[in-house]
């Protein structure tokens, strides 16, 4: 099983390049961040042309979710995460595909820091932390993908000064990371590449991608049953290149 995370910023705009890379890739199972788009404007049938069922949780205009699975319909577990009844955002859903329990994540920026919005970024993670140690309890293979929003190391960045202010790479952001792994997640891409300098996202501005200026903050965490059967990680980087493509890459987890 093949299982990539993907933010697309903006599912309408990045149609085109999302339904060539299901046919050119195959992937198993897609997860989608950054829809920028309501439930009802979802191109579902796109998507079934393609060979995938879907479900998804859409926002208008901001966040939005999505999980893909080629030739099945996910069956649906969970949306949004308990904990704050106020929260609107729609940035989880969690699914089992083949026995398999998926879930597509769009964690907060947290920019600018410090203020209000980093505050949510950490209450949100301490909430998704408590929703990852139930996922454990199951003791079932799990995978928690998405677009983490966190540069963890110093080696998962182009350049430490040029990100040392961003809310990205506070010491806070990357301590809730942490806990999260120390539950006993497996940061998969990490395993695959321990000595970093694997990027997933490359910023529109200043030519980052011409000049691979870029960062990891999409990431695939693996239960230990899910660690078990790990064959493989790593970015599709070439994608990021296509024209009017999103600023990130595909970024996916091969299990046997």
């Amino acid at each position: 099983m093949r299982i990539v995370t993907y933010n697309v910023n903006g599912i309408k705009a990045r149609l085109p390049r999302l339904v060539e890379y299901l046919a050119e890739a195959k992937p198993d199972v897609v997860c989608l961040q950054e829809l920028k788009s309501s439930d009802e404007t979802f191109p579902e049938r796109d998507i079934r042309d393609a060979g995938y069922g879907a479900l998804w949780h859409g926002q208008k205009g901001f966040n939005g979710v999505a999980i893909l699975a080629r030739g099945v319909d996910p069956v649906e577990r969970q949306r949004g995460l308990s904990g704050e009844p106020e929260d609107e955002h729609s940035r989880y859903l969690e699914a089992e595909v083949d026995g398999t329990v998926i879930a597509s994540i769009y964690l907060p920026n947290g920019n600018p820091q410090p203020g209000p919005k980093f505050d949510y970024k950490l209450r949100w993670f301490e909430r998704l932390s408590a929703r990852a140690r139930d996922l454990l309890a199951e003791e079932q293979p799990v995978v928690l993908a998405g677009d983490y929003n966190v540069i963890a190391n110093d080696d998962d960045t182009y350049s430490v000064k040029a990100m040392a202010s961003d809310a990205l790479m506070q010491p806070e952001s990357r301590e809730a990371y942490r806990l999260l792994l120390a539950q006993g997640w497996t940061d998969s891409l990490r395993t695959r590449f321990p000595s970093g300098g694997v990027w997933t996202f490359w910023d529109y501005q200043a030519g980052a991608w011409q000049r691979d200026a870029g960062f990891r903050i999409d990431h695939l965490l693996l239960s230990p049953m899910a660690a078990d059967r790990l064959v493989d990680a790593g970015v599709d980087k070439a994608y990021r290149g296509r024209e009017k493509a999103s600023d990130h890459a595909p970024t996916w987890v091969q299990l046997r």
